[in-house]
């Protein structure tokens, strides 16, 4: 039984939403839930894994739903929409890898179908595969190239609904010295092009100093290693700065910088970030997020509880932390790096 009383804060409009897309629903589609019982759900859920450390979980889950309730904290979406259900997937970020190889492209591909079947977006970082027009030895053929291949995870995107809620949404890389860079650059100055990747170019230290110096920029094939054309690097930025002025994309990503940071070299160096580009993640990795609402934090008198906020932040970090053991993963190598690493994502808003 509850612990709380506590009614739920949401305005009329949060309500007419949560019945649209967050409140559980019967075989006919018909919503036999309220936001008090959703909020339950997902607190008692979670809470759940107080019991290994030795807590009592209905206790927790009081004060998961009172924190919820009084909008302090929410999670993400697929926590509120899968917690106690069948589904039970929790998290919103996820990092896939992306080989060379037809099979490996096409495992990626199925594995991406199940992250946004239950409400997770992607990130890539395609720079693994061959430019387009290089030669395919299994078939005497030549490659496509990195960005048809996106146009494929594009399109399979727009089939599967996130958790039948929401688009799926797709963060999509490719390194700056990549014989098809140019292209990649431009892809999103096409009108509807690629509607559900937003798409970044991960720049180097190196190639930042070559800009500087208005220097020359070796662009190689990453399956050969060989050297395939040189370009200037001051014009590859130019181009760049004159896209993202056109369509908003491409974004740049620092995976140098990014990589002086990651908490654990040993286990792998991180390629890519998640579809808003705010949590760099290992390949299988994946995080579950949340958000400290801050106007709550207020007083009558417009002062400031900076003591509660403490608070707060204690406990919904505690509260992402469950998630990550009570999460129903797409996959057991998702679960497998998650719990070695343990990231989860606290913002404000």
């Amino acid at each position: 039984m509850p612990l709380s009383d506590m009614k739920p804060c949401f305005s009329d409009n949060a309500v007419k939403v949560l019945e649209k897309r967050y409140l559980h629903k019967n075989d006919e589609g018909v919503v036999d839930e309220t936001p008090s019982q959703l909020l339950w759900r997902v607190a008692n859920f979670v809470a759940e894994a107080e019991e290994a450390w030795g807590n009592d979980p209905k206790t927790i889950a009081a004060e998961f739903y009172d924190m919820m309730a009084r909008l302090l904290f929410l999670p993400n979406s697929p926590t509120l929409m899968n917690a106690g259900t069948k589904l039970g997937q929790l998290s919103a970020c996820f990092v896939l890898p992306v080989g060379d190889s037809m099979e490996e492209i096409f495992d990626t591909l199925k594995a991406t179908a199940l992250v946004h079947k239950s409400g997770g977006g992607t990130g890539f970082n395609f720079s693994r595969i061959r430019p387009s027009g290089d030669r395919v030895r299994s078939t005497s053929g030549v490659a496509s190239g990195p960005v048809s291949f996106m146009e494929l995870f594009n399109d399979a995107t727009e089939v599967v609904k996130q958790g039948g809620m929401r688009r799926g949404a797709n963060m999509g890389i490719l390194e700056v010295s990549h014989p098809n860079v140019i292209d990649f650059i431009k892809a999103k100055t096409t009108r509807g092009r690629l509607t559900n990747f937003n798409i970044s170019v991960a720049m180097t230290d190196e190639f930042m100093k070559a800009v500087k110096e208005n220097a020359d920029w070796e662009l190689r094939n990453p399956r050969s290693g060989e050297v395939t054309s040189t370009v200037r690097a001051a014009e590859v930025f130019d181009l760049l700065v004159d896209s993202a002025w056109a369509s908003g994309d491409p974004g740049l990503v620092f995976l140098d910088r990014i990589n002086e940071g990651n908490p654990t070299p040993h286990v792998g160096r991180i390629d890519s970030t998640n579809p808003c580009g705010e949590q760099p993640l290992l390949p299988y990795e994946s995080c579950n997020l949340g958000s400290v609402n801050l106007v709550r934090f207020l007083n009558s008198e417009g002062n400031f509880d900076w003591e509660k906020l403490g608070k707060v932040i204690d406990l919904a970090v505690r509260f992402l932390d469950d998630v990550i053991d009570k999460n129903h993963y797409p996959l057991p190598i998702i679960g497998e790096k998650t719990r070695q690493n343990r990231k989860v994502g606290l913002g404000i808003m």
